[in-house]
């Protein structure tokens, strides 16, 4: 077994796309991690804004947090809509595309690629953090727990999708049930001492609210933009519909509603626990750093057995929430592919059914985000969200005039324009609230993405152009072409070459290129001349073929490429309306350390015909597998 297939699997046959597909119950751990892991960092964002009130700001979060979920719901509701409508694939793409033209898709694949490439970024460090929690000591290593992280899933993901799904489920239901145990113990305990409970674990203790603080309009405001990035793997299902089997539009349903379900009551435990409990949030570059989750399990359930297994899965999902990404990246990236607007190896499958050029780059672009940041959630939060709620402004407008195109709707017309009324409103106040604090980088990087997506599409609709048939097809050139073999010594190498160019035309030339060998080859080339003439010339001759000819072209700067061009346009200016093809002998290196044992000649000299010939010659490969 190869390292390739231990490490990725067997190879895949197109026929076992159908059965590679999943139900609801390894939807949730591959598309849900993000939403569910988000319940860890939103909350904690917006009790980090709040934290100049001091204890006085956990009075508050509830007016955060539950605009929060309502929001939550009318998104819901909405993709299921979009789901029903757009069963193959029905994210903000596929809808903008066909309902708001070609500048509102690509707005919306530019906001979403933004959005998953932070998702991972901040899902990743989000994790970490909760490790670092658990265990202080790792603290200093942040950055390589995060790298080797984004490895791991990234490695998950080039496997399939079937494979995370299953992979992760695991993790995910153990973290559901554990938190939604830990929470709701809490509140049982917190409603039966009257609301003020005796944590088992003391929090940390809040600081004193900053002089002449209050909870303006303006705190609450952005208190509720960080908390709006629980919400940035809502969308997650319904980009990628596709990966869902038979009945799609039933098992991605289940799968949303599950994730929006579970999400609802996480938030909603968070936010209550935490005034109860006093609980606020911690700057994550402090040695002694604990995240509002860890704090909360520590105080209704004490540092035991059930802490660790829960903040054991609350690292595994939070750092597994990059998956989601991992899923939807590149499908969206697939679909953008196939239109034209990015690179085509992006809608090209590779051996395990994966579009593996979406994974890779989605983990180069995370890995450097993570590098530029350290690691650290409370810096990448900034970024987040605004991605996400432009993507969800785009494919709700676009279901609305989905909707005045059906006629006949009007119930399910309603929803959609009241979640783009919704989202636009949230997605106004995400950007002024977070703008200073690093949003304005987003707003720079999605219109700098939708410029390379139309320059990308420019560029193979100016290929087209170029490449398009301009006449009916007729054989213009009946004449065999003059048919040059590059030629080093006799080998078996060569003797193959020189047979096939003999198929092709009479009119055969050995070239030797001269001068490349140094002042000591004037004896090496009479043995060659002679070698050629009395093994390959004389028996062809005697045996009444036309034998080849050997020519020696000197090349005095110890180029390969430019003797043979002016030796090929001088082929050109004798033999009008001929073409010459050129034949390059290439020796087949099967092991990596081979390559250093050989030059790379013959593959310079192909490469730099292929750039400068002209129309008339042609470039064959001739290869020995030794």
């Amino acid at each position: 077994m190869s390292w390739r297939s231990l490490v990725f699997g067997r190879r895949l046959a197109n026929r076992e796309s159908q059965a590679r597909r999943i139900g609801w119950f390894e939807g949730v751990p591959a598309m849900g991690l993000d939403g569910l892991g988000s319940s860890a960092y939103g909350p904690e964002a917006a009790l980090a804004v709040l934290l100049p009130l001091g204890a006085a700001g956990l009075g508050s979060i509830g007016w955060v947090i539950a605009p929060v979920i309502a929001l939550l719901g009318i998104l819901y509701l909405s993709y299921r809509q979009v789901i029903l409508a757009y069963p193959s694939n029905g994210g903000a793409y596929t809808v903008a595309q066909a309902n708001l033209g070609e500048r509102g898709a690509l707005l919306a694949a530019a906001a979403l690629m933004t959005d998953y490439v932070l998702n991972v970024a901040v899902g990743i460090s989000a994790g970490v953090g909760a490790l670092t929690s658990a265990v202080p000591a790792l603290h200093a290593y942040t950055l390589p727990l995060c790298l080797g992280i984004l490895v791991l899933v990234a490695v998950a993901n080039l496997r399939g999708t079937r494979e995370a799904g299953w992979l992760f489920a695991l993790p995910t239901y153990l973290f559901l049930a554990s938190f939604l145990f830990i929470l709701g113990l809490a509140l049982v305990r917190a409603t039966a001492s009257g609301g003020a409970p005796a944590p088992v674990v003391a929090p940390a203790p809040l600081a004193a609210g900053t002089a002449g603080a209050a909870a303006g309009w303006w705190l609450l405001v952005r208190a509720f933009a960080a908390g709006c990035t629980a919400m940035t793997g809502v969308e997650a299902v319904s980009n990628g519909v596709s990966a869902f089997r038979e009945p799609v539009v039933r098992e991605a349903r289940r799968t949303l509603t599950v994730i929006c379900a579970a999400l609802a009551l996480l938030l909603a435990g968070v936010a209550l626990a935490a005034a109860h409990y006093q609980v606020g949030a911690m700057d994550q570059t402090r040695g002694d750093y604990q995240s509002v989750l860890s704090q909360l399990a520590g105080a209704a359930v004490g540092r035991g057995a059930l802490y660790h297994v829960a903040m054991t899965s609350l690292l595994a999902v939070l750092c597994l929430s990059a998956n989601t990404s991992f899923v939807g990246f590149p499908r969206v990236c697939q679909l953008v592919a196939r239109d034209g607007y990015l690179p085509r190896p992006f809608a090209q499958a590779d051996r395990r059914l994966v579009f593996s050029a979406g994974v890779t780059f989605l983990t180069l672009t995370a890995g450097a985000l993570l590098v530029a940041f350290g690691g650290i959630t409370d810096r990448l939060i900034p970024l987040f969200a605004i991605g996400a709620f432009l993507t969800f402004s785009v494919s709700q407008i676009g279901m609305v005039v989905h909707w005045r195109r059906a006629g006949g709707e009007p119930r399910r017309l309603a929803i959609n324009a009241v979640g783009a009324a919704v989202t636009l409103a949230a997605l106004a106040v995400i950007t002024a609230a977070k703008f200073v604090q690093g949003a304005w980088l987003v707003l720079l990087a999605v219109p700098a993405i939708v410029l390379l997506l139309r320059a990308t599409n420019r560029y193979y609709a100016r290929q087209a152009a170029r490449l398009a048939p301009d006449a009916t097809f007729a054989v213009e050139e009946h004449d065999p072409p003059t048919v040059l073999v590059a030629y080093e010594e006799r080998t078996r190498m060569s003797d193959r070459a020189l047979r096939f160019a003999m198929t092709l035309s009479p009119d055969v030339v050995a070239i030797h290129l001269t001068g490349l060998s140094g002042p000591d080859e004037e004896e090496d080339l009479a043995r060659l001349r002679a070698a050629f003439e009395r093994d390959i010339a004389a028996p062809l001759t005697a045996a009444g073929e036309t034998a080849p000819r050997l020519m020696m072209v000197p090349a005095p700067y110890r180029e390969i490429d430019g003797p043979l061009l002016e030796l090929v346009a001088k082929i050109d200016a004798a033999t009008p309306g001929r073409s010459v093809a050129i034949i390059i002998p290439e020796l087949v290196l099967r092991r990596w350390w081979e390559r250093l044992l050989h030059g790379r000649r013959a593959a310079r000299l192909r490469d730099q015909l292929m750039a400068h010939a002209g129309p008339r010659l042609m470039v064959v490969s001739s290869p020995w597998r030794a």
